[in-house]
């Protein structure tokens, strides 16, 4: 095979730095990305771990801004459980599941645009949100609440009127995960799921909401690492040409394509990171979002991947080109005249949320005893996505239940009782901690501020949310009940 000329093979060694999007350890700026930044290199992603405040935050992104005026500074802020911005302390916003049980799309609209003017005011350019899955199993780990919720076309009306909001303040937006995360069991953190869906079915239900945010003019589309048999029994749509063709062929997207990360198990579990970004711009993938802690050595492996892959023949030159022309578009573009997000009614605003929660006759019979003299917190897990962020009611004195816990002495506990988790059903510790306070005493209230089981069993109240404007509204709600006996929704 020839060798390719020095100014082709220099061209290629920036086209392939320009669509890697990695994150790094710690608050400040590792000198290797600002030198990578400076070679070319496409952007970063922040993370949680990257922020320890608002000022910190605009100064590292004024970095790297500075390192690079092109780069595309992406940031998983979905303005509900998923949050980074507000990763110490919760946020401010009620989150998709919340809005979607609303439905009121102006409201929608301004959630989307309050997140884009705080990103904005950030330095952030690229929000890896709204999630569009329509969340059709309600055992999804990984989703649930951070659907709009389980009919197609409501999630698509709001995923359009989201991706309006935020998009209005000059970031983008990036609908996922493509084709439909929702109707899956497992997590694509951790392991392949696997959605054993038609074109046809995908179409009726699962597309129906990236085709309202391709409408809704949304700057990129975020893959999925998730396996369609009935498309491509070989590959995970992250590295399938054949599922990521129906966003240009099917949908009409002339956006950037961005990989979920790639350090994910559904994306590298069988051919590591470097191999699985190959593949990913090969299938379609634009920009490559790395995941967090990436190293030097793990970005110039990839880099080398790349330039080894086009050598070989796997991966065309040109491909390579046009993505890296789609992210310098991206991080380009001009952002729009912005009008100021609207005053909203915060007691008026906490009142519509409390309004969209289930709550049972029981459990308001037993609230209208008097307020919760114990708080139970029951502390599963967290899924990646969502990570330790605070959640649901900041109670220091509550009990905390983890695996493997010794559950608390029910007769010692202080009355009414109040339960609080997330997704209980799905959780085996859970259930049992449940199960044994309920079979010792009568005033026990359970709410599940995450997406409760199909039967209610274990979701006296049912929040659909548990950032921190939803655990606000919850304890308005409780204190209502407590004072009148009735909710004033």
């Amino acid at each position: 095979m020839t060798a390719a000329a020095p100014g082709a093979a220099a061209d290629l060694a920036r086209d392939a730095l320009t669509t890697l999007l990695p994150g790094f350890a710690g608050t400040s700026l590792p000198g290797w990305v600002r030198g990578r930044l400076a070679d070319g290199l496409g952007g970063v992603c922040v993370f949680g771990p990257n922020i320890a405040s608002a000022g910190q935050l605009a100064g590292l992104n004024a970095e790297i801004t500075a390192a690079n005026p092109h780069a595309v500074i992406a940031i998983d802020e979905e303005g509900g459980d998923v949050t980074r911005l507000f990763y110490d302390v919760g946020a401010p916003y009620p989150g998709n599941a919340v809005l979607g049980r609303i439905d009121d799309v102006a409201y929608t609209e301004e959630i989307g645009r309050r997140v884009g003017e705080a990103l904005r005011a950030s330095g952030c350019t690229l929000a890896f949100a709204p999630d569009v899955d329509v969340n059709s199993n309600p055992d999804n780990p990984v989703i649930g609440t951070r659907s709009f919720g389980t009919d197609p076309g409501l999630v698509a009306r709001h995923a359009a009127a989201w991706t309006r909001g935020l998009q209005s303040t000059g970031v983008a937006a990036s609908a996922k995960h493509f084709p439909g995360h929702g109707d899956t069991d497992a997590d694509s953190h951790v392991a392949l799921p696997v959605v054993d869906r038609s074109l046809e079915e995908l179409s009726e239900r699962e597309l129906v909401p990236f085709r309202a945010a391709v409408a809704a003019g949304t700057r990129t589309i975020m893959t999925s690492h998730i396996l369609l048999p009935q498309l491509d029994a070989a590959h995970p749509a992250t590295l399938s040409s054949r599922v990521l063709r129906l966003l240009r062929a099917e949908l009409g997207f002339e956006g950037v394509v961005v990989s979920d990360a790639l350090d994910m198990h559904g994306a590298s579990g069988v051919h590591g990171i470097p191999e699985a970004a190959v593949r990913a711009l090969a299938a379609g993938c634009d920009l490559l979002c790395i995941g967090t802690d990436t190293t030097e050595a793990l970005l110039d492996e990839i880099v080398a991947g790349v330039q080894d892959a086009v050598r070989e023949g796997r991966l065309s030159q040109e491909r390579v080109a046009d993505a890296a022309r789609r992210v310098r578009a991206l991080a380009d573009a001009e952002p729009p005249a912005s009008a100021p997000a609207a005053s909203i009614d915060h007691e008026a605003e906490l009142g519509r949320i409390a309004a969209s929660f289930e709550v049972t006759d029981a459990a308001r019979e037993r609230l209208a005893q008097g307020a919760p003299a114990t708080l139970v917190r029951l502390e599963s897990d967290a899924n990646i996505a969502v990570g330790v962020a605070p959640w649901g009611i900041d109670a220091p004195d509550a009990v905390v239940v983890r695996p493997g816990d010794a559950l608390p002495e029910a007769s010692a506990l202080a009355g009414p009782v109040l339960v609080l988790g997330r997704d209980v059903h799905r959780h085996d510790f859970a259930r049992r901690a449940v199960d044994a306070l309920r079979a010792a005493r009568a005033d026990v209230v359970v709410v599940d501020m995450g997406w409760p089981g199909a039967d209610r069993a274990y979701a006296d109240v049912a929040t659909f949310g548990a950032s921190r404007l939803v655990g606000e509204a919850l304890q308005g709600l409780l204190a209502e009940l407590s004072r009148h006996g009735v909710a004033t929704a």
